[in-house]
């Protein structure tokens, strides 16, 4: 069995939000396996069902252009913040966007391509900028969203400056209605997953296993009840359904109007806009997302320093 550390126990406190010893109790019953552990906390009712994020901690800026019917989003890591506010490195993760834009957010197109008005790669040039700098820094991931007739919408939260921030969103809508209106709509909806952080934007186009996790981690936890089978199986699809609503954009309580899911908004908008409105998609970007930043014990350095 692997060894339960106080860094790991720590860890899983912070995703669920649980007591120190049942985070304790968990990973002992799971061989230390953390995504195993949130479940068995969950099917004790002892963790909320999560959408769980990776903990954000690497730095740099998520990048965001749209133009006419396309958009790109791009996120260029750097070591810290105060990178992130320098003026060469925010002129060159805009560049980067365009780039990416240009090449329909193909990162391996994206990094091999030509960096605007240098005669080297967005790779090499990144590199260079490195040496500038004095600060590792790297391209991340790219993403791309294009409709064929309407209008495809950005957001950027926490902006720094116009394009740039530490939360990206696109998303596509596809119509043959009143362009301005569609952007403005658009601009909404993309502020909402900005803020919600939806997983698909139709229950179709969820991750089967995904789901399936989700079915079994509401059965387990019926059963801890010890209600009868067929009480079990109503309660999971009643649940089951609520989980649907808090991740599937569509069916999210828009929060322009928490009356209204996504879903009637887009329909209510399409009277006004002239024709009917299709979600083609999103993309969102969160600065880091997924990336544990090594932390450092300073009082340990200092003391190495000193021999």
């Amino acid at each position: 069995m692997a060894e339960i550390t106080a860094s790991m126990v720590k860890e899983l406190r912070e995703k669920t939000g649980a007591g120190m010893m049942d985070c304790k109790s968990a990973l002992n019953e799971s061989g230390g396996d953390m995504e195993a552990a949130v479940d068995w906390l969950r099917t004790k009712g002892l963790a909320k069902a999560a959408k769980k994020a990776g903990r954000v901690a690497a730095e740099g800026l998520i990048g965001v252009v749209a133009s006419g019917n396309a958009g790109a989003v791009v996120e260029v890591n750097s070591e810290t913040d105060f990178v992130a506010r320098n003026e060469q490195f925010q002129k060159m993760v805009s560049d980067i966007a365009s780039v990416a834009l240009a090449n329909d957010g193909d990162f391996d197109k994206l990094v091999a391509a030509e960096y605007p008005g240098a005669s080297k790669s967005v790779k090499d040039y990144v590199t260079e900028m490195v040496g500038t700098i004095g600060e590792n820094m790297n391209v991340r991931r790219a993403g791309y969203i294009s409709v064929s007739e309407g209008a495809v919408a950005a957001y950027v939260h926490n902006q720094v400056v116009p394009g740039l921030g530490k939360i990206g969103v696109l998303v596509g809508l596809e119509s043959a209605g009143d362009k301005t209106k569609l952007a403005e709509l658009g601009r909404q909806i993309a502020m909402h997953i900005a803020a919600t952080n939806p997983l698909a934007t139709r229950k179709e186009e969820l991750d089967p296993a995904v789901v399936e996790r989700e079915r079994n981690v509401l059965i387990a936890e019926a059963k801890e009840s010890g209600r009868p089978d067929n009480i079990i199986e109503k309660m999971v699809e009643g649940r089951i359904r609520k989980f649907f609503e808090e991740v599937v954009l569509l069916s999210q309580a828009f929060v322009v109007n928490p009356d209204d899911t996504v879903e009637k908004a887009v329909k209510a908008a399409e009277a006004d806009i002239g024709a009917p409105i299709n979600v083609v998609g999103f993309v969102r970007f969160a600065l880091g997302e997924g990336i544990e930043k090594e932390e450092s014990d300073f009082a340990a350095e200092v003391a190495a320093a000193r021999g």
